[in-house]
């Protein structure tokens, strides 16, 4: 295995300022890419930093990927810097509030989707353009083996969107040259998120929510554990590299033998 699968090779990672985004933009560098961090937390401009301390090529974008304007940004700016987009790790998404499905306000069913199936769905049309024009490309797309769990079932239907997105959009571009899959992530360890996705902290009743993840996602575990941010690293960059390069349109669950 070559140290350098991702020398010159001009990468756009979303959801990079923080846990596996973060992981994958400095794992990525280390094997040569030239990258796009996205986020819309100013935290991310410390990871171009820690990218570039590396010795690696690497902008900034920060904007808002539950849009159009804000993906149709992003590969504006990956391409005044590198000219095309080689490959796109889609990693923003992740609940919000954790609650069963009756509690859920409308408008807070409309907010998960949002953010956990917009920006993937967004970015994936923002580069497909320049793939298909160039023939080649790789999509890895953040997903989650939450399609099956409990007291997150509007976050666990984006996932299943991704699922669904990933596996169509394969279908659709393979004679374009271009690989889709996506890693279906089980629960991860990480420290604890400096922008959190909901600001107000857990009531009793939410931390009892709360634990009934945690308990579940061990139990669905073979290994009956959380999996670390290098194990979710390394699944997410075999899927970017040459090494995958006859898989497409594939989940690859990486929760400990939890199958989503």
């Amino acid at each position: 295995m070559s140290a350098r699968r991702f020398e010159g090779q001009a990468v756009i990672v979303t959801g990079a300022g923080q846990g596996i985004g973060r992981g994958v933009a400095l794992a990525l560098a280390r094997e040569g890419a030239q990258l796009v961090l996205a986020d819309r937390a100013a935290i991310v401009e410390e990871v171009v930093a820690e990218v570039q301390a590396l010795g690696a090529l690497a902008v900034v974008a920060r904007g808002d990927l539950e849009t159009w304007a804000g993906a149709a940004q992003l590969n504006e700016i990956a391409l005044a810097a590198y000219g095309r987009v080689d490959v796109l790790v889609n990693n923003v998404g992740g609940t919000i509030w954790v609650q069963p499905y009756q509690e859920y306000s409308p408008e807070q069913v409309e907010a998960e989707i949002r953010r956990s199936l917009f920006p993937t769905m967004w970015c994936c049309r923002a580069v497909l353009p320049g793939m298909v024009e160039r023939r080649q490309g790789v999509i890895v797309n953040v997903s989650s083996v939450a399609t099956r769990g409990i007291h997150r079932i509007p976050y666990s239907a984006a996932k299943g969107g991704v699922n669904a997105l990933t596996a169509s959009l394969a279908m659709e571009h393979a004679h374009n040259g271009i690989r889709v899959n996506a890693v279906a992530t089980g629960g991860t360890e990480a420290p604890p998120r400096r922008v959190p996705r909901n600001e107000q902290p857990l009531n009793e009743r939410e931390q009892q929510w709360y634990q009934g993840i945690v308990d579940q996602t061990v139990a669905s575990s073979l290994m009956h554990r959380y999996g670390t941010i290098a194990e979710q690293v390394s699944a997410i960059l075999f899927l970017a590299s040459s090494e995958s390069s006859y898989i497409t349109g594939s989940v690859l669950p990486v929760g400990g033998g939890d199958q989503g």
